[in-house]
């Protein structure tokens, strides 16, 4: 499994966000269509039908963001070795995502787990978005893109490639 941009990949799977678990919400890239996983989302969008698919409430990566993070993880730590009344913020869960995918039935909002600790770089961020609007351009664009992603997957074999690494791919498949 890695993440590369707001794509999660594990074994040829894409997916937006954070790879779902149990009833946990995500939203899978599939051949066939955008797959909306977990309570109260679960269904197949077909690509055929998909118009536009945007993310918003995307955390980009800052200093601030970053001081943040560190300084509550830190903080927790010394509280709950303190006080041992159990864990604080980390035991929550990321933060969600909003994925606006709009269909010729209508338009739906789906929700995803962040996957980036303390964000996404705002070139990967960009990229990203790009590369969702790419997959809507028609069966045959978003079929070698699609395949791109998951054939790299599978193939890689490593934890989550560096920053530069990550760019340059995202860059590859928006083409």
């Amino acid at each position: 499994m890695t993440m590369v941009g707001l794509f999660w990949i594990a074994e040829g799977d894409v997916y937006v966000g954070a790879k779902p678990s149990g009833a946990a919400p995500g939203v899978r890239l599939t051949s066939d269509g955008v797959l909306a996983l977990g309570d109260g989302q679960a269904g197949i969008h077909l690509w055929e039908d998909v118009r536009a698919l945007t993310v918003d409430d995307v955390p980009v990566k800052s200093l601030k963001r970053q001081v943040g993070v560190v300084t509550e993880v830190a903080l927790d730590m010394v509280m709950n070795l303190a006080l041992t009344l159990g864990p604080g913020r980390l035991g929550e869960a990321p933060p969600l995502m909003t994925i606006d995918l709009e269909t010729d039935d209508g338009e739906y909002e789906l929700k995803a787990y962040v996957a980036a600790a303390v964000g996404y770089t705002p070139a990967e961020a960009e990229l990203s978005r790009a590369l969702l609007s790419r997959l809507t351009e028609g069966a045959a664009t978003m079929a070698t893109t699609l395949a791109a992603m998951s054939e790299w997957g599978r193939t890689w074999e490593g934890g989550t490639p560096r920053t530069a690494q990550r760019e340059e791919l995202l860059r590859e498949w928006v083409g």
